[in-house]
């Protein structure tokens, strides 16, 4: 379901061939569809005529005047405008929902629907769609209640331990479930158009309704310490830094700032404390083992940061890193990419971009942190103005 248009704007990439009719706004569908994007799909933007809401979320701006809240997630896409409440913009938003190969939104449950273009109307047309819908709570018992990422992240129990012990209960510094639903999107989606493409599945040929919520994203996301609450029945607390199952395993004061310590092995712990010159805590019985040192957490702290607050952090970060102790200092996001940059990890996207007055511009956003020795990721076309490939799109789509 591929165009020359589409070879042109993203090359040959992994998901060649595959048109996604992107329905979602904001971050969680967004996320997921510039992911897919970079992997080589035909993204088509589908807006209301006010466009996507986070185009008004600035400042900050980029080189052509877009929100980077807005050009963070929406790369590599095209945009067309359809008013699904107008009669032509809601044909067009069906013929594009009925050609495509995914459909992805994240409207309130039932609001497609409404419209002719829920997952049943559509496959009804196009039995080979794979169809993604992301809400807050589910399609069910909690359709009616708003998905918003600080809402879950409260009453799906992140913000519970998150913050210092005793302390008030805190959200993580970026829109994390958002991203954790659209991370978990891709993977279903990609899950399903492997079944539809695989000759021997038993879903061969069709495609089939692909559910995610933020709520289910974040109690997965939350690992151990969701499945140390089902097995033992007890709810952890906000510890900090600290880690509730090892330690030293958080962040330790220096003579002019923090450190952060991952020592997780008895051997880690027996150089950390060669290094600093306390080689006896070692042996101690109260550290000897991970579990001692568990009980013992706040003894050991003082123990270690006696010796670290002697000389700067990035003498000691120096010599851990020596003797294969993990540890770093806390960084800010600008030191973070400078990081990766000296690493090689090229963590940076440059797309070329046209401003509205004709000035040329080169864009700087988050690379896909994927590699792909064959189909590797493409960054050619900037986030999209509204409705900027209208005409084309509805040409290709023929």
């Amino acid at each position: 379901m591929t165009d020359q248009h589409t070879n042109a704007a993203h090359g040959v990439g992994a998901l060649a061939g595959i048109r996604v009719a992107d329905f979602s706004r904001v971050l969680a569908g967004p996320h997921a569809t510039m992911i897919l994007a970079d992997l080589g799909a035909d993204v088509i933007k589908i807006e209301s005529p006010e466009g996507d809401g986070t185009r008004q979320w600035r400042p900050p701006v980029n080189a052509i005047g877009q929100s980077t809240y807005f050009a963070g997630v929406n790369r590599g896409k095209r945009s067309v405008v359809c008013d699904l409440r107008d009669p032509e913009g809601l044909a067009r938003a069906r013929e594009l929902a009925h050609t495509a190969d995914v459909v992805i939104e994240n409207f309130k449950p039932g609001t497609m629907e409404k419209f002719g273009l829920g997952y049943d109307a559509v496959a009804a047309a196009n039995p080979g769609v794979v169809f993604c819908s992301i809400s807050g709570f589910g399609d069910t018992a909690g359709a009616d209640l708003p998905g918003y990422d600080l809402l879950v992240q409260a009453v799906g129990g992140l913000m519970s331990i998150t913050g210092q012990e005793g302390g008030e209960p805190t959200k993580v510094g970026v829109a994390l479930v958002d991203i954790l639903t659209g991370l978990n999107s891709v993977i279903g989606i990609q899950a399903a158009l492997r079944a539809r493409d695989t000759a021997d599945s038993p879903t061969s040929g069709r495609g089939q309704h692909v559910k995610v919520t933020l709520l289910g994203s974040l109690l997965s996301a939350l690992a151990n310490q969701t499945s140390s609450t089902l097995e033992t029945g007890v709810s952890p607390t906000r510890m900090g830094n600290a880690h509730p199952s090892i330690a030293p395993y958080e962040t330790l004061d220096a003579a002019d700032q923090s450190i952060a310590l991952a020592v997780g092995t008895d051997g880690q712990f027996a150089r950390l404390c060669e290094v600093l010159g306390v080689p006896e805590l070692a042996t101690d019985e109260r550290f000897v083992h991970n579990p001692q040192r568990v009980a013992h957490r706040g003894e050991l702290r003082a123990a270690l940061e006696a010796p670290l607050r002697t000389r700067p952090a990035a003498e000691w970060i120096a010599e851990f890193t020596a003797a294969n102790i993990p540890a770093g200092r806390v960084n800010t996001i600008a030191q973070a990419l400078d990081l990766a940059e000296s690493l090689d990890l090229d963590p940076v996207a440059e797309t070329p971009a046209v401003a509205a007055d004709g000035s040329r511009h080169t864009l700087r956003s988050v690379a896909l942190p994927i590699g792909l020795s064959e189909t590797p990721a493409r960054y050619s076309t900037p986030p999209p103005g509204v409705g900027e490939h209208q005409d084309a799109t509805w040409r290709a789509a023929r």
